[in-house]
């Protein structure tokens, strides 16, 4: 079969690869419809998430039709259309059980590689590092599936490919970074970033009762997108002397109840403290530019929450201060995309949801590393690029 393949920093290359198989009774086989970047992609391109290997298959959102299972899968059957979550779930461990599903105990066979870093072992997940237990992802024409019951979800008729693709990955990770804020009636939310996930959050904080949202960003399409597809009001971080002053505009005085960093590692910024981080992610002495994290714990009000689903690695210059002394909640977590999935579903059958406008561009498989150098370049206007494998 043909798939998308890392071959080193910043080189992408379409490849034929060997077909997946059914590896334990429990697998499926999707025929993929439909892929899509993902903003933290860009982190293991770039390199500065180590554990690729030459020849990998990327691509963690997507969806398919089962074309093959496993004698033990019951659920799901040859033919069905699913979206399946970027991290893979057992559903039996402590962790699924309670609904933690990217912190799964049993997916991911190289979890040895994680611990010296974060103490535990995360959830395995399809096309993202040898760490995140060495996956082949779904940039593909075909795709293994582990633990279908759990981790494959029906796409409803009505719900087309591209409403249920987003579902997969920034859906459930802009809901659940909403979800942690804790939403009362009334309150204003800010979020960095107005990506995928950054406008997926603020849809998700008004379905969750917000009354004002302020998206955070610098590029016109993006900003323009938050206001007409969201509802939501803008910054634009270029275009304003200091974004917590404009904050404190905004809400009298007090900041947002509620900030979400959609951002992650490769934040971009002004000042003296983007180019710090600059320098010493160039120099690889810190993985992470934390400017969006940082101006997100200072603008947040005094015992709000600080919601954190931007992916990071290791960062210097925390201000770990501000979070105690103002007495913030902090949250933070990849996204238990298994968790999400059905009340989301129901959100875009009723009509309340519709996160296709996130598919700016479309290309055929082969022609994916052009639509990667785009969505990394963020030129054309290009939000999400979607790939068609068949």
């Amino acid at each position: 079969m043909r798939a998308l393949c890392w071959n080193g920093i910043n080189d992408l290359g379409v490849e034929t690869v060997g077909d997946p198989r059914i590896v334990n009774p429990h697998d499926v086989i999707l025929q993929v419809r439909m892929s899509t970047t993902c903003g933290s992609d860009l982190h293991f391109i770039d390199g500065y998430i180590p554990t690729m290997r030459k020849g990998d298959v990327i691509g963690h959102e997507f969806m398919g039709t089962v074309v093959e299972k496993g004698p033990a899968v019951k659920k799901v059957q040859v033919g069905d259309r699913v979206v399946v979550p970027s991290f893979i779930g057992c559903g039996s461990c402590w962790y699924c059980q309670h609904d933690l599903w990217s912190l799964c105990d049993n997916t991911n066979p190289k979890g040895e590689l994680q611990e010296p870093l974060f103490g535990y072992q995360t959830a395995g997940i399809y096309g993202y590092t040898h760490a995140f237990g060495g996956y082949a992802g779904a940039h593909a024409q075909f795709v293994r599936v582990p633990h279908a019951d759990n981790d494959c979800f029906r796409v409803p008729e009505g719900v087309t490919d591209e409403q249920a693709l987003f579902l997969s990955d920034a859906m459930p990770t802009g809901y659940m970074g909403a979800d942690f804020c804790d939403i009362q009636p009334g309150q204003t939310v800010a979020v960095w970033g107005c990506g995928g996930v950054g406008l997926m959050a603020q849809k998700a904080a008004f379905l969750l009762g917000a009354e004002r949202v302020i998206g955070i960003d610098r590029f016109p399409e993006r900003l323009k997108l938050a206001r007409e597809k969201v509802g939501a009001e803008t910054i634009s971080y270029e275009e304003v002397d200091s974004v917590l002053d404009v904050l404190k505009e905004l809400t009298g005085g007090r900041g947002p109840d509620a900030c979400i960093d959609a951002v992650g590692m490769e934040a971009h910024g002004t000042g003296v403290g983007a180019a710090y981080d600059r320098a010493k992610q160039a120099m690889r002495l810190q993985t992470d530019r934390g400017q969006a994290l940082r101006q997100a714990i200072l603008a947040c009000r005094k015992g709000g929450i600080l919601s954190v689903v931007g992916v990071y690695g290791f960062m210097d210059a925390f201000p770990l201060g501000a979070i105690m002394n103002k007495g913030l909640t902090v949250r933070a977590a990849q996204q238990h995309g298994q968790k999400y999935l059905p009340r989301l579903l129901e959100h875009v059958v009723k009509g309340e949801l519709d996160p296709s406008f996130l598919a700016t561009h479309r290309f055929s498989l082969e022609d994916a590393p052009k639509g990667y150098e785009l969505f990394k370049k963020k030129q054309d206007g290009c939000v999400r690029a979607v790939f068609l494998p068949n």
